[in-house]
């Protein structure tokens, strides 16, 4: 396989989680992997418990907007390589042809925009969605890409999924 990877994470209204996955995994998987966020219905504004989430991580959120996804469909886009998608709705919708047959997984994780409850509560969601997140991008990260074939790489990545 190749020494550099797009990795696109998709989420519904691509304003947390897939928010959160591209944060942890351009800061975790450079100089190797570069990630995206996009979304099917995207809501146009990043949830500011998500960025506060990422900044007591020390994560940047520079540039970091809620976009569709067709922008990664489209011509001029990024080669993508892996496409993952981190909510139930996602997984579930009929997604865009994407260039060159990348690697999918869904990756499905609890959806901390609708939690309810006080605040110390929703931040609490937010944490346990990018802790899963962190998680299962490290895991992922650990896999010695490069050497395995698509089908061994395939059952990992589904297996980072149920973890």
């Amino acid at each position: 396989m190749n020494s550099h990877y797009n990795v696109l994470f998709l989420c519904t209204g691509n304003s947390a989680r897939s928010i959160m996955a591209e944060a942890i995994m351009n800061r975790k998987g450079a100089p190797h992997f570069t990630a995206y966020s996009a979304g099917s219905h995207p809501s146009g504004l990043v949830r500011p418990e998500a960025i506060r989430q990422l900044e007591k991580a020390g994560l940047s959120t520079a540039g970091l907007r809620s976009k569709s996804w067709d922008e990664f469909a489209a011509p001029g886009a990024p080669p993508l390589h892996f496409v993952f998608t981190v909510c139930d709705n996602a997984a579930q919708e009929v997604c865009p042809v994407w260039p060159g047959q990348p690697i999918t997984a869904h990756w499905g994780v609890p959806d901390p925009a609708a939690a309810k409850g006080t605040p110390a509560e929703i931040d609490r969601a937010f944490h346990d969605a990018f802790s899963i997140l962190d998680r299962r991008i490290g895991l992922f990260l650990a896999l010695p890409v490069s050497s395995l074939d698509r089908l061994a790489l395939q059952a990992n990545l589904d297996k980072i999924g149920r973890s």
